[in-house]
């Protein structure tokens, strides 16, 4: 089982800083749990602190104020998010919610701007890890407006492979289909449909819980054609 302590010194972030470096934000860190259906972190609340998820699964979502939902993103385990409300500090724009029991690593802001003030190699990882972000919601943004169904779901699978925003993802993916309907903005049924679909064209392999993928590329360039 992963800990506070091997999320922080596991990652790239972690092993580029000096001895001092690490020891401080050891010594300021700590975990906390949240339970299926909690928040992480709430839209509109104050930006504290920078999060990474030691074990579990949550997601970014935007709520309008007639109560429509919009998933942004995914997050799995060994990722960090949040920075960028800490750059700007600023209230933050999104829910961060528990699709599974989570334990988070929370890294507070005096750590996290005095790394910034003094570590360039953790600048490096943070101009990194917001470009990959930046990226990601881009690509979201085309799919939405240009793909169809099976095909975002195909670029929804593809897209959690990206290794900056998620650094422990394998062939195997350990989601169920709700939890991938929840990520690409689409029913169950829907998402049921898409999976079979990419499933009959040899890009992945459907298992008993989650998927395999097969051909992480042809995810990334799919066009069903009827």
């Amino acid at each position: 089982m992963s800990s506070l302590h091997t999320i922080i010194t596991e990652s790239d972030w972690g092993r580029a800083l000096t001895a001092y470096e690490l020891e401080r934000v050891l010594a300021t860190a700590f975990e906390r749990s949240v339970p299926a259906g909690g928040y992480a972190a709430r839209m509109g609340e104050p930006s504290t602190h920078w999060i990474g998820l030691i074990e579990g699964l949550l997601k970014m979502s935007v709520t309008s104020e007639d109560g429509r939902v919009s998933t942004l993103t995914g997050v799995s385990a060994a990722a960090w998010f949040g920075e960028g409300s800490l750059i700007k500090r600023e209230i933050r724009r999104y829910d961060v919610i528990a699709l599974r029991p989570c334990r988070l690593a929370l890294v507070p802001y005096a750590t996290f701007d005095w790394l910034r003030q003094r570590s360039l190699p953790f600048n490096h990882y943070l101009q990194t890890l917001m470009n990959a972000r930046l990226s990601l919601f881009i690509g979201m943004l085309e799919f939405g407006r240009l793909l169809d169904a099976d095909a975002r779901v195909a670029r929804c699978l593809a897209a959690l492979f990206n290794p900056d925003l998620y650094p422990q993802t394998g062939p195997f993916v350990d989601l169920n289909q709700g939890e991938i309907a929840l990520l690409c903005g689409l029913s169950r049924q829907r998402v049921n449909k898409a999976l079979r679909r990419l499933h009959d064209a040899g890009l992945l392999q459907l298992e008993t819980r989650g998927l395999t993928v097969l051909n992480l590329n042809g995810l990334r360039t799919f066009a069903y054609t009827a």
